[in-house]
Formats: structure tokens, sequence, C-alpha cells
């Protein structure tokens, strides 16, 4: 581009740019070098300048010696000392700049970002480095003169430290924290499956939760969940008190009356009633937790978490009425298998109708014999079996279970018949004759299935029977006359016709003689209901499996999933389509296929477990942040072995025999300084453990008292000043509670302080008081044990509907719990 240069005279010139730096180097060295200046050539990573002049305005600037900043001076002395051999250390310097031999040729220039001192023989050194305290300089990375290795030197504490503030300046900035949301619009109680889902967000793939704000969880390192049975929402509202009250007290309103408008006196404070926290039995929200309302020995609390959450145990209910709460334990320790991207596809296509398949991706199998889901007595009686009498060995046994079914009509008289075994020990299969791996276990399999109609009784009455063997083949398939007149054939489920019955002369009685020479000792019947299928076939046999039974509902008993259900879901097949009614054959089928699938993956298979995983398996299969192969690791920290329990899938299982010890392995866990199953010490990212000093000092520990379980209990007991017998309960009240509390939430307290930063810490308490639970529960078995056997008014426990209200109010208490939630 061309510039036009304008002097002190008339005439105005083009001048190009590069002619208007030609000309002013020329100039400069004319002045500054009578001789040319030697090219130097740079062969060790100097800086150089290649056809780089500068701004006209900044060359005149130069020749008229306008006032330089230091900056600018420091890059002219050290250009000018390195175009001057002959200068010496204390000559003037220059403040023009050398000139080269040949215009635009590469002009050698030194770093100008070098310090001002250079020593001859020796190169520049990095002018950011650190300087230590003595004057040398200490450069990260510096090149000798001549070679072009680099030496790396180890970095000082002053510039470890800086990282380290960097790096917490940056996590300050970006600080993980668990929040009450304002804007949570809660519908009910927290329940634990909310503190696991919670977990899993933070750790895994897991939703995120609605009654929570969590901001940054990827800066979330670890995640601590300490479970405390024994606390309860009541010692945070003064319902349970832990203090001393040996007077009543006396509401504030009622002092102020008394005293009028004079200041309480100190005996008038002894009366006064302390506020505590207002929690409602209904409320869902959590309370915040202030100080100067709670007691004493809940008072640190209010220094880690800012809010106290209402918490519900789940349980088994029918009617709202429940009959078990279910373990705290396994409740967050279980997680449900999250759906496949196919089976969520599936449950949106509006063609799709019933249960989604089962999905085995991750279940491992346990190759299981069938004698393991034969019914027992308990079960035959609960879903109203005629019981075969071989289950009965005493004649008084016997002479019950005769009036009792002579009450229901189930008798020789009433056309019933019983299958030839004497004992339940004639079913027994000698080893030898067992073939190895047989999940048949030597017995004969047999499938049933029956079509009935309604007689003008309203009664069913029997008119198609189907028997299948194990390898599928049909024994038996024959329609059935019925004695009685039928009122409704039941087309469209029985797919029995007027038309079929019309020739047929089969009756009952030939099905059940053939039956009795069909069915063995070792013969074991399968069916599905099956108590419906020997109520129409009006016979008994001991040895039954009930795919209705083995394959739970899942909200238990009563309810039963339809063969149809299972067959959709577990066997992925279509049964009972179209209105021409049922194929017994096909039941029996589906019914013999379900049974072998239960064989060959597990008694676990078709529970509620079928769906549910251990959620250290489920975290194993998350990979932890800023590592492309690290999976995520758990551990468990509790009493006893948890190896043996729910510590089994975890990564690391410490055991112990005192809350002081469950918080010196917590510590140890989040360290990283546990050992491992493979015997290494390794890092985890997610720690369970339990505190039980307190629950036992109050009477709820109630676990199979093992022979180690005991002793480590009686050692505690002793420990902590209870010298009890083994049969013996506790139960502390008041002052004494009030300390167990304290020494409890002291070691909470002692576990917060361990954790390192970033770490998310959950405390819950699982569950109430179970002590009611256990006694009731005790009292149905034994009811239902002595049913079979006495007559009611010989019964030592009869089970009514008064026990069965007080067994649902127990459950209600004992499902409610507390929780609290906070980020370190």
């Amino acid at each position: 581009m061309a510039k036009r240069k304008r002097g002190h005279h008339d005439e105005v010139r083009d001048y190009s740019l590069g002619d208007t730096v030609a000309r002013l180097k020329e100039e400069a060295h004319a002045e500054n070098n009578p001789t040319p200046a030697p090219v130097v050539e740079d062969d060790s990573g100097e800086w150089i300048t290649i056809g780089a002049p500068k701004k006209k305005r900044r060359s005149q600037d130069l020749e008229n010696g306008l006032e330089r900043s230091p900056v600018h001076e420091a890059r002219l002395d050290r250009r000018q000392s390195q175009s001057s051999d002959s200068q010496s250390d204390g000559k003037e310097k220059s403040h023009d700049k050398p000139e080269d031999a040949n215009v635009g040729r590469a002009t050698p220039h030194i770093n100008p970002f070098a310090p001002t001192e250079i020593t001859t023989g020796s190169r520049p050194v990095n002018p950011f480095a650190t300087k230590r305290k003595d004057g040398e300089e200490n450069a990260t990375t510096h090149k000798i003169a001549g070679s072009s290795s680099a030496v790396q030197d180890e970095p000082t504490k002053e510039q470890r430290e800086r990282e380290e503030r960097r790096k917490e300046r940056k996590v300050d900035r970006n600080y993980p924290a668990i929040e009450h949301s304002n804007h949570a619009r809660l519908q009910s109680k927290l329940k634990i499956q909310d503190l696991q889902a919670l977990v899993l967000y933070l750790l895994a793939d897991g939703n995120a939760p609605q009654w929570v704000s969590v901001r940054h969880r990827m800066n979330i390192r670890q995640v601590v969940v300490l479970m405390v049975p024994g606390l309860e929402l009541g010692m945070f509202n003064g319902e349970i008190p832990l203090e001393e009250s040996s007077q009543p007290s006396k509401p504030i309103h009622e002092v102020a009356q008394a005293t009028s408008d004079a200041a309480p006196t100190a005996a008038d404070e002894k009366h006064i009633k302390p506020k505590r926290l207002h929690i409602s039995p209904d409320d869902y929200y959590p309370a915040s937790l202030r100080p100067d309302r709670l007691p004493q020995a809940l008072k640190p609390l209010a220094d880690i978490f800012p809010h106290v959450w209402p918490i519900n145990g789940t349980g088994d209910h029918r009617n709202n009425q429940y009959q078990k709460v279910h373990s705290p334990i396994h409740t967050l320790l279980t997680s449900q298998i999250p759906k496949t991207k196919e089976e969520k596809q599936m449950k949106k296509n509006t063609n799709h109708k019933g249960p989604l398949p089962q999905n085995t991706k991750d279940w491992e199998n346990k190759r299981t014999p069938v004698t393991e889901y034969l019914a027992s007595l308990i079960d035959q009686s609960d879903n109203e079996y005629a019981v075969h009498p071989a289950w009965f060995a005493t004649p008084e046994a016997k002479e019950a279970a005769r009036r009792s079914r002579k009450a229901a009509k189930q008798t020789s008289k009433d056309g019933w018949v019983d299958t030839n075994v004497a004992r339940l020990e004639d079913g027994d299969v000698p080893d030898e004759e067992i073939e190895q791996g047989s999940v048949t276990a030597g017995r004969r399999i047999l499938t049933v299935d029956c079509e009935m109609c309604k007689s003008e009784h309203d009664e069913f009455v029997l008119t198609r029977v189907s028997l299948v063997d194990w390898d599928g083949s049909v024994v038996l398939d024959k329609l059935v006359k019925p004695d009685v007149a039928i009122k409704d054939y039941l087309t469209q489920y029985s797919g029995i016709t007027a038309a079929m019955l019309q020739d047929v002369k089969t009756t009952l009685a030939d099905i059940q003689k053939e039956l009795l020479e069909i069915l063995t000792p070792r013969t074991v019947l399968v069916g599905h209901s099956l108590n419906s299928d020997l109520n129409a076939l009006k016979l008994t046999h001991p040895f039954l499996i009930d795919t209705a039974m083995i394959y739970p509902h899942a909200r238990g008993p009563p309810y039963k999933q339809s063969l149809k259900f299972l067959a959709q879901r577990y066997l992925s097949s279509e049964i009972q389509k179209g209105n021409k009614g049922h194929d017994s054959v096909e039941d029996a089928l589906s019914c013999l296929a379900l049974v072998k699938q239960k064989c060959e993956r597990g008694p676990r298979w078709g529970s509620n477990e079928t769906n549910a995983e251990s959620i250290f398996k489920r975290l194993g299969r998350s990979i932890r942040p800023k590592s492309n192969s690290g999976s995520r690791t758990g551990a468990v920290v509790d009493w006893g072995d948890p190896s043996r329990g729910h510590g089994g899938q975890a990564h690391v299982a410490i055991g112990c025999k005192s809350d002081a010890d469950i918080v010196e392995g917590i510590e140890s866990a989040v360290r990283g300084q546990a050992e491992g199953k493979d015997g290494a010490t390794e890092k985890v990212d997610f720690i369970w453990s339990r505190f039980r000093e307190l629950e036992l000092v109050r009477g709820w520990w109630e676990d199979a008292r093992s022979a180690d379980y005991e002793v480590i209990r009686q050692s505690a007991l002793k420990r902590l000043g209870h010298g009890l017998g083994e049969d013996e309960d506790v139960e502390l009240a008041g002052v004494a509670l009030g300390e167990a509390v304290s020494r409890t939430v002291a070691h909470i307290v002692q576990v917060y302080e361990s954790l390192p930063r970033c770490t998310a810490f959950i405390v819950y308490s699982g569950t109430g008081d179970p002590r009611e639970i256990h006694r009731l529960t005790a009292m149905r078995q034994q009811h239902q044990r002595e049913y079979q056997t006495k007559n009611w008014d010989n019964l030592s426990v009869k089970w009514t509907d008064t026990e069965v209200q007080a067994l649902s109010r127990a459950c209600q208490r004992a499902r409610e719990g507390l929780g609290f939630v906070v980020v370190k």
C-alpha cells in the first residue's frame, strides 16, 4: 500500500512502506556503526524478526528522540548490546535501533522478554520463572547454550501450594450443594427409595430428584449413607423427652398468667415447657433445625444439617391394612434395574398390550431342583387347598384334619379322593437314583389344567382335563360329562359347548380312577391356581407346585398374577387369545415352561427381585468422572461380618463391633485406605454404614441371634453398662435416653468431620420400634400352625380381626422415620 510522506518542503512524494523502513534503518546504522554489523546466525532458538518493519510514526519518534517507555528502553538496550561486540560494560548504550547489512534480510534479535542481564556464554532464562528467596532464578525449564535438550526441575513448595489454591478457588466457584427446593410440591412423605434415587443420581444414571435442588453434582466426589436406628421424630418435637423433667411442665402462657407482668423467676423457668420443632404427623415438608428448639443431645446436628426430613419406610398392605414392613437396609441397597431402550420404546408403542418381557441382561442364573418349589402345609392352607392326610403324622392331627374337611364337604362321601401316599417320606428318591444335575430330582412332573362350566347350582363342574408330562407330551386329555345340568358353559373362557359334550360318557369318577393310577408318591402335580383344578377334580395330593405362588404378585397375597400375564412377561408368548375360549393343553404347556424357567433361573426369579439388583452392581456399570476405565465402587461398614449379607456384592466390607469402630471404618474407606476383596486398597465412591448402639440400648435389636452376633451383642451391652441376660429387654427414657442419643450424635459429628470436602452425607433412621410387629407376627405364625391340628376352642393363640388391626397400627408406626442430607 502506497504511503504519502509530507516534509518541510512543498514538494510531496510518494514512498512505499518498504522504502520508508529501509531509509530509516540506513540513517540509524550510519550514525551508530561506522563499520557494517556482522550477521549473527541463530542456531539456538533465538527470536528472529523477518521483514517486520515498525510503523512510520514510531520510526519518526525514534529519530526525533521522543520519550520512550521503560520497556522500550530495555528492548533497545538488548538489541544494541547484541550488535556491538566492542562495547564495554561502562559505556552508555544508544537508544537507536541497530541496522542490518541488507534491508529485508532476516535480522537476528534476542528474545525481548528475556532479562537484561546477559552472561557471556549462557542463554537467557525464562523471565516468568519464580524467584527463589536467595535471588537465584528457578526456571521450570531452561536451555543450555548450544544444546537442544531440556531439563525439567521439580516444582517448589510454593508452586505446589499455589496450584492447590488455584484448584480450591475453582472448586469454590462451582461448589456442590443439596438444598431443599422452595418450589418443590410434595404430595406425600419421602420414602427410603427417594434417598436411594438421590444416591443413584449423584453417582450413577439415576433421574434428578424433585424434592431437593442439587447444584454442581459432578463435583460431588463421594456419598456416605449412615443408618441410625433408634432416632425418632418425637425426639425433635418433644414427644419423646431426652432431658430431666422432675415436675410436670406448664405451657408458657400459663406461667405468664401466673406471674402477671413480673419477670419469671428461676423456679418458674423450671415449669416453662421449652419450645420444640413443630413437626406435624401429616406434614410432608422438612423442618429447619434451630438449635434453640432442640434438646441438648441433638443440638450438634443443627451445626451440620439444615433440615430434618420425615421419611416413611415401605411395607405390604391390603385394603389399607399393613401386614409387613420391608427392611430399610434392603430397600436402600437394592435398586430397580433401569429399563432398556427397547423396553422404553415398547412401553410407548400403543399397539403393544400387556406386560413388558422380562429383562434378563443383568440376571445371574442359579439352577435349582424342582423340589425346592413344593408348596408347604402352610402355603396350601393359606391358598385354600384341601390338604392331603399324609401331611399329618399323629392320630390327633389326622382327626382334626378329617373334621375340618367334613365341615368343608371334602370327604369321600362328597365324592373326594386322596392319592395313594401314606407318608411324605414315600416321595423321597434315593440319591443313587437321581441323575447328576437333574432338576427333576428323580420325580415325575405332571402339569394339569382343567376347564369348568357352571352348574344349575352355581357351582363349577369339571368338563375337560389335560395332563402334560415333563417333556411336553400329552398324558391325558379328555372331556367330562357332569352329573348335574349345566347352566352356563362359559364358552368364552372354557371353550366348551353343548355340542362337544353331547356324546361324552366319561364321568368325574372315571377321571379320578385314572388319575389314582397315574399319580404315585413320586409324582409332583403342577398347575396355575392349582387349588381350583383340584377342587374341580375333587382330588388331594401332597406334592404340589403352584405357579401363582412361585411367581407372586407384586402386591402380595391374596393377589395373584394370571397365567396369561406370566406367559407374556416371562415366556414372550400369547395364550388365551380370541373368544373361542382357553385351550387346557396350551395352558398346561405354558405352566410347565414357567416351572422349567424357574428351575433354571433360581428361586428369586419371578419375585419382586427379578427387576432389582444390588446398588453396588449398578454403580459398577457407571464410569467415574475424569477416568476412562475406572468404574464406581462401594463399601459396607457394619457390625458383624457384612460380607455374608448385604455387603456381599460391595468391593469393600468392613466388620465392626462398636459405633467407634464404624467411625474408623468410614474414615479409612473414604480415604481409600480400606482393603478390598482382592486384598488391595482402593478408592470407593459410595459407603453405606450403620450405628447400632442406640437401637441396642433401646431394646430394638431383633436380629436372629446367631452365636457370633450374640457375643457381639452381649459385649456391647456390657460396655455400655447394661449387663443383661440373653432374653431380657432394655428400655431407656428421660436422661438415660438423652445420654445414649448424645453418644450417637457425637459419633455422627465425628463421621462428618472425617469426610473430605465435596462429600454428600445422608443419615436416615430406617424404621421405628419393630418390637410390636415381631410379637404379633409370631402370634400369627403360631396360630396358623395350631389351626391345622386343633379345634378353635383348643387354640392357645387366636388370630382375630382385633390382632389384624393391631398389626396394621404397629406397622404404620414402625414405618415412620427421619433423614438428613448435606454436602460437606
